[in-house]
């Protein structure tokens, strides 16, 4: 079987006076678009993870993640489109929501797990799954060397050379592949990672674990704005201001922490007058159902 997605994954770019003002010319890497349930970063992780399984013969996915997991739909979609069986430990309590909704949806059984247990992700798996010769382990976000190679793959269809590039960062793993990406081709661009956890100055030890080449990086840590799933007032605003001026729909755990970053720097010239920059819009929309009321 064939483990791909048609990359529809256009560049668009993102007109504001503040960019006009500083001579910047910026642009939106839409990777939101390439599928409505795995999207963005969730499908480059995925690819060879299941070519991988697959090719080992484990056709049970077993992933871990919390309530409004955007990695579980779409590992779950994935799974489903594929031919794939799929389970998921989730964090806390047992819930309903939409998400989940959609997970059991495509076939994805869950399994509820306190916060304790969940922190031993090998032990859960192999507690229930150690006798399980098709199952196959996949961490929380799909964190692993093959989502690396998938992300680096986002370089290569880029239609120019940009001065900086910026992404979203949760597990590290899709900046190490941009960054690996950028070393493969050669390119002389500052890449820009946005940790959207509280105190994320650990995440350059996660995204190092991933590379064997020394890489020079920027790492900017005080747009978390509370921490993972957290917002605030200011985050809210700046979310409805920008898809409302632009079209495009963004949600609040991830691009918008991100974009806001971005404008705030190119505010406190940081930037080189005539620079290109490129942000990656990393899917995930449905985060958005989890806060609204946020709204």
């Amino acid at each position: 079987m064939k483990f791909d997605l048609e990359i529809f994954s256009p560049v668009d770019a993102w007109q504001h006076p503040l960019f006009a003002q500083k001579g910047l010319n910026v642009f939106i890497k839409r990777d939101d678009m390439i599928h409505p349930l795995i999207s963005g970063n969730k499908w480059r992780k995925l690819k060879y993870t299941l070519q991988k399984a697959h090719s080992l013969g484990k056709m049970h996915l077993v992933t871990f993640g919390g309530a409004f997991s955007n990695h579980l739909l779409a590992t779950a979609s994935a799974a489903a489109k594929f031919g794939f069986k799929c389970t998921a430990f989730v964090r806390g309590e047992d819930v309903q929501n939409d998400t989940l909704f959609l997970c059991r949806l495509h076939g994805m059984k869950l399994i509820f797990t306190n916060r304790d247990s969940y922190r031993n992700k090998t032990q859960l798996f192999e507690e229930h799954f150690g006798d399980d010769k098709a199952a196959y382990f996949i961490d929380e976000g799909g964190a692993c060397a093959e989502g690396v190679q998938g992300c680096a793959e986002l370089i290569s269809e880029l239609p120019l050379v940009y001065q900086h590039i910026f992404c979203a960062c949760g597990t590290g793993t899709t900046a190490a592949g941009i960054i690996k990406g950028l070393y493969e081709n050669l390119l002389p661009t500052h890449f820009h990672a946005i940790p959207v956890l509280k105190n994320g100055g650990f995440m350059r030890d996660e995204i190092n674990r991933f590379l064997n080449f020394d890489a020079d990086y920027n790492l900017h840590t005080d747009y978390h704005f509370g921490g993972y799933a957290k917002t605030t007032p200011d985050l809210v605003d700046f979310l409805q201001s920008f898809t409302s001026s632009t079209g495009i729909l963004i949600e609040p755990v991830y691009t918008a922490k991100m974009l806001y970053a971005l404008l705030d720097l190119a505010a406190k010239d940081a930037f080189e007058p005539g620079s290109n920059i490129l942000a990656i819009h990393s899917g995930g929309l449905f985060g958005l159902l989890g806060m609204k009321k946020k709204f």
